[in-house]
């Protein structure tokens, strides 16, 4: 599964606490950390007397942490660093938690230093445990999640597989993708929730025979990013995938195809129910006729060339737009080596569309398989805004925002 979708940069400004406790998954909170500041926010870590038996202050401090706190009482702590994640942190953030810590949280104990915090801390925390299996499923400790859950912490909870001591069960830490999300979710303005999204992404696939199909380089980076920048805003996201691989929270609703017609339907049939549609799909515009009994067309069968015959496929955003309810919000891509301005107007009147994002192809740092794009966003409203060469995990907010304002 791809991930980097999930690189945004766009958190100058914002500050995490990270604390880290007693569990040999104590080691995972370091590429965490990597990733939190790759982001643009401020991370400080706060160290339990546990969690520094598997990992050292030195270590987060190296990465580029700042401030590191472990003890309550050090001499050379600062003399007031339980305060300090309410006082400057936007987000708190405990991976991994132990039993003990979910006990210490539930109970109101400030008894060291990260327990303090954590009771002093009035913003968003989020909690990720890590503990053998027996620990997790132990009637108090379940008693005390369910209390951390019930006042609004934000949980993840454990994964079953192989724990460290050789025994199978529930009490992984959640997946890694799992957890920076969820942060970065944490931080982002909800300026969408409540609205329900549908993401079309990826190439589909008309297959001739059982061997070839008809395609596209599409990867579905800019749909990932779309979607992905969607759900970290509160929306409720629906992706319709083409036939790649990205990482999705387990809330998002995914539903897999392989060709054009396949795609037509699972889109015409979430339309209906959502606020919002993008799609950002690279639909194959014709389809060729299968290949007579489904099985591989021979080479010594062409006598120079396959018996190739297209067909037109269904237009997916044409019969979205024609369908379109008032207060539902359609975004189109168009794809263009030439004329980009031209043909996006022209296809946003033709489509019925309420926007449309057009972006060049044909070149590496653009368009299909690059992580950056360009694009000339168009409303039905006149407005237009170009966008220079940007991450697509920042374009992506671009659009939102662009369509937010509409």
């Amino acid at each position: 599964m791809q991930s980097t979708h999930l690189d945004f940069t766009g958190y100058m400004g914002r500050r995490i606490h990270l604390g880290v406790t007693g569990s040999v998954a104590a080691y995972k909170a370091l590429p965490l950390l990597r990733r939190l500041l790759a982001t643009g926010a401020g991370v400080g870590v706060t160290l339990t007397q546990a969690a520094r038996q598997f990992v050292t202050p030195l270590s987060f401090e190296a990465l580029g942490a700042d401030p590191v706190f472990t003890d309550l009482f050090l001499p050379d702590s600062a003399n007031f660093a339980h305060l300090a994640p309410a006082q400057t942190a936007d987000l708190l953030a405990i991976v991994p938690a132990t039993a003990n810590t979910l006990a210490k949280l539930a109970h109101g104990l400030a008894d060291d230093l990260l327990s303090c915090q954590s009771l002093a801390f009035a913003g968003p925390l989020v909690i990720a445990p890590a503990m053998n299996s027996r620990l997790w499923q132990a009637p108090a400790t379940q008693d005390n999640w369910r209390t951390l859950l019930g006042r609004g912490v934000i949980g993840l909870t454990p994964q079953c597989g192989p724990m460290a001591c050789g025994e199978t069960g529930q009490g992984r830490l959640a997946d890694d993708d799992a957890i920076f999300a969820t942060m970065l979710r944490a931080l982002t303005p909800q300026d969408l929730a409540g609205r329900s999204v549908l993401v079309s992404l990826g190439p589909t696939r008309e297959y001739f025979d059982a061997a070839r199909f008809w395609s596209n380089p599409s990867t579905g980076r800019m749909g990932a990013c779309v979607a992905m920048a969607a759900w970290l805003r509160g929306a409720t996201v629906t992706v319709v995938s083409g036939p790649v691989s990205w990482w999705f929270p387990q809330d998002v609703r995914l539903l897999p195809v392989t060709s054009a017609a396949q795609m037509y339907d699972a889109c015409l049939d979430v339309w209906p129910d959502s606020d919002y549609g993008v799609m950002a799909a690279a639909v194959a515009d014709f389809s060729p006729l299968p290949h007579p009994g489904g099985g591989k067309f021979k080479k010594d069968a062409a006598s120079g060339r396959p018996p190739l015959e297209f067909v037109p496929t269904h237009d997916i955003l044409a019969a979205m737009g024609g369908v379109k309810r008032p207060g539902q919000y359609l975004i189109g891509f168009c794809a263009e080596t030439d004329n980009l301005y031209e043909n996006a107007k022209g296809k946003l009147t033709r489509k019925r569309c309420d926007a449309i994002i057009a972006n060049p192809i044909g070149r590496s740092d653009a368009g299909f398989a690059a992580v950056s794009n360009e694009a000339l966003a168009l409303d039905a409203g006149g407005r237009q805004e170009t966008w220079g060469s940007i991450p697509k995990t920042e374009m992506a907010m671009k659009i939102w925002d662009f369509s937010i304002r509409s």
